[in-house]
């Protein structure tokens, strides 16, 4: 595509999270930092929050790259599954061979074995689960039901929920009051604000690969930030149809014109509300 005209090794906006693009904004380092700090304490449920594209999973992926060998992780990226099933993921997510036909009683019984088996190693076990906001209700029952899980001096096991906003209004159902205060450390994502946002277009160009000037100029990351609202994963949408508008055109810097062309061709976004005449944009 572009990568060669660029000087680029691979492209800079993907939509995959890809831990090595990571950017250490202030926004994402709070939530990594109280993830970590919070972990190490053996604090109960963490729950970290933020609207769809502000890089919840990418946080998610770093922290499981991040935790040390004294971890044993469980990770549960699609968590719209019965209790049973829940209960049969995390079993398998640690190792564990249980006989599903058995029920979910005896599956907990023998993740509970393993739980203890692992601690008598000083082994801490983390249950990450992420897009937990399309948990059903009875699983998170069960979700606390195996955060009961505990020796006489400690808690086996520590959750980590991801969710977008919609989480924090399935946990205020009184029905689950019990979970919700089991929540002792939480943390919403915000976007990106426009200094970030021209930090992280030069940090994932330059991690690409990119060597030289900066190729989006100070209008074009204006008009980024203004019609993405700081969201990383419409910045990158937009980026990376702003670099094949220059590519296409044979040009060598990213002008407001390009991602105005990235804005139109782009239905999740809208021209943002100020005078294009007063930015000069044709």
């Amino acid at each position: 595509m572009y990568e060669s005209y660029f000087g680029l090794r691979e492209l800079p906006f993907s939509l995959t999270p890809n831990t090595h693009f990571y950017l250490n904004s202030e926004t994402h380092q709070q939530a990594l930092e109280l993830l970590l700090v919070a972990l190490k304490n053996k604090e109960g449920f963490i729950k970290i929050s933020g609207e769809v594209g502000t890089g919840k999973t990418l946080i998610c992926r770093k922290l499981l790259n991040t935790l040390g060998a004294e971890y044993v992780t469980a990770y549960i990226p699609n968590p719209g599954l019965s209790p049973e099933d829940l209960y049969l993921a995390v079993a398998e997510e640690l190792g564990v061979n249980v006989d599903s036909t058995l029920g979910g009683h005896h599956v907990l019984k023998q993740i509970n074995i393993k739980l203890i088996e692992l601690a008598s190693k000083e082994r801490r076990v983390a249950l990450v689960i992420d897009e937990a906001q399309a948990m059903p209700e009875e699983t998170i029952e069960a979700l606390r039901l195996l955060s009961n899980l505990e020796t006489e001096s400690a808690k086996l096991l520590q959750v980590v929920l991801f969710g977008q906003p919609e989480l924090n209004e399935l946990l205020s159902r009184p029905s689950l009051r019990q979970l919700q205060q089991r929540i002792t450390f939480q943390q919403h994502i915000s976007p990106l604000d426009k200094h970030a946002v021209q930090q992280y277009v030069g940090h994932r160009m330059s991690l690409a690969g990119y060597n030289g000037p900066a190729l989006f100029d100070k209008r074009a990351v204006t008009l980024l930030y203004k019609s993405s609202g700081g969201i990383p994963r419409l910045i990158n949408i937009l980026c990376h149809k702003s670099l094949m508008s220059a590519f296409g055109q044979g040009e060598r810097v990213v002008t407001r014109k390009h991602v105005k062309k990235a804005i139109q061709d782009t239905e999740s976004v809208s021209m943002p509300r100020f005078s294009w005449l007063s930015l000069g944009v044709s």
